[in-house]
């Protein structure tokens, strides 16, 4: 009698054809929306070292809204604090649907990329502490350097033109969504001011009527939308941070499709928001948040201040071991294994590739340091510093691995019956093996065909011209 096998969960594996196209369409936007990204956070360095960096100042400093409700705010926290809301709404999606059709929803296979993003936020974390206290500097801005951008990361892979795997694309994507989770929690309870608990009472009743509407099937985006301003405005002046508000709704949708429905309410609302957030919200986010000086004097400071050097030492060095063996440790011992086809050198390009903490990174390094806008300028400087650093190592990786991830999308879009459906996903059809048989038949008739017409000339018979 054959002994059992242990059931082990194989991460990377082969995605279910709907999910793999899913992924697609989101790098897709997710990867444009990094380019961006690129772009705004290019145009703002400059703009901020140019001598017209006076108006970049006067700009991101201009405040405008109602005050009488709170919001008079400047530019620069409207960037920050109001349209990375609606980045966020589209990450609480992004976080349901995994943990309702995604990677996340099977325990043994969440295993991994759980493991893999707790690792890779802790570690990162433990570097500034120590690099921080061994130099006298402040442990404020040790959650500064545990955060990864995973629209920067997308857009380093189709800058360089690498061609992953998809499978390994959505293990990116599985981190960087459960990283976004961790980095909400993180901004929730360690980056809350004094709560006003009438306004948060008023908050939480807001969002509780969004869940009720959603509950009865209301639609409109004229209920909807406003509902949703009015939520935030309350998370604003709550305390709390009016992202979270965003993630609060974005969880709340429906991301399971029922009978007769092509894609869930929540699949077609991020589909939606997507373009706005990757194209727009954070674009803008990095224009205002990025125009920090770079002299020579300021980049060589990175360098020599414990807390600008934790940042870039926490996103490079942190970040690639944190991921990299929280990956291994999961694989060794749990239920979870890699896909035998991939290597660890691909999981060691991924995990530098998640020091890229652009977004979350520089936001966070504005709560922390707020109230010193000298060391606010000089840690979003070593975000960019370490994000770049990190892209480079990454790069380098990947173009190692450039000839393994071309031949396994090659094999992943093989369509030999040129039916639309890649080969992989037909292999337990019989329909799809006789329509194999059937080109491998012809093949040969073809390759008789041409042996005959050969042996012809050469004998000098009178066979076909």
């Amino acid at each position: 009698m054959a002994a059992p096998q242990k059931n082990r969960s194989v991460l990377l594996g082969r995605l279910p054809l709907p999910e793999r196209n899913h992924l697609a369409d989101a790098l897709r936007t997710e990867t444009v929306g990094g380019v961006l990204l690129l772009a705004a956070a290019v145009a703002a360095l400059i703009w901020a070292n140019t001598p017209i960096k006076d108006s970049y100042e006067s700009i991101s400093t201009f405040h405008l809204g109602p005050g009488a409700l709170g919001l008079n705010l400047s530019v620069q926290h409207w960037a920050a604090d109001g349209l990375l809301a609606v980045f966020f709404f589209v990450a609480g999606i992004e976080l349901k649907r995994e943990l309702v059709a995604g990677e996340l929803r099977d325990p043994k296979a969440a295993i991994l990329p759980v493991v893999a993003a707790l690792c890779g936020m802790a570690i990162p974390a433990v570097v500034y502490t120590t690099v921080a206290s061994s130099g006298g500097g402040s442990f404020q801005g040790w959650a500064v350097p545990t955060a990864t951008d995973i629209a920067f990361a997308l857009a380093v892979l189709a800058v360089i033109g690498t061609a992953l795997p998809s499978a390994l694309r959505a293990f990116l994507l599985t981190l960087a969504v459960v990283d976004d989770l961790f980095a909400i929690l993180i901004i929730a309870v360690f980056f809350t001011s004094q709560l006003n608990f009438v306004a948060l009472g008023f908050a939480v009743l807001g969002l509780a009527v969004f869940r009720l509407l959603l509950w009865k099937g209301v639609r409109g985006w004229y209920v909807y939308v406003p509902l949703a301003v009015v939520n935030w405005a309350l998370m604003y002046n709550s305390g709390v941070h009016a992202t979270i508000a965003g993630v609060a709704m974005g969880l709340m949708l429906r991301c399971h499709r029922h009978d007769g429905e092509r894609v869930s309410p929540g699949e077609h609302i991020e589909h939606l928001v997507r373009p706005l957030s990757a194209g727009l919200a954070v674009p803008l986010f990095a224009l205002f948040s990025a125009g920090v000086s770079l002299s020579g004097g300021a980049l060589s400071d990175i360098f020599r201040r414990p807390e600008t050097l934790g940042v870039v030492l926490g996103l490079v060095l942190g970040k690639a071991v944190g991921v990299f063996g929280g990956t291994w440790l999961a694989a060794r011992f749990t239920r979870a294994e890699l896909n035998p086809d991939l290597k660890w050198p691909d999981v060691l390009a991924v995990a530098s590739l998640a020091g890229i903490g652009f977004t979350v990174s520089l936001l966070i390094g504005e709560l922390a340091f707020g109230d010193d806008p000298v060391l606010s300028g000089e840690i979003k400087a070593a975000v960019l510093v370490g994000s770049l650093i990190a892209a480079v190592l990454a790069s380098i990786l990947l173009k190692l691995r450039d000839n393994k991830y071309k031949k396994l999308c090659a094999e992943e879009d093989r369509d030999e019956d040129q039916d639309g459906i890649p080969d992989i996903y037909e292999q337990d059809d019989p329909a799809y093996h006789l329509r194999m048989a059937a080109i491998l038949e012809a093949k040969a008739a073809e390759h008789r065909r041409r042996a005959e017409v050969a042996s012809g000339r050469t004998t000098g018979d009178d066979g076909p011209a």
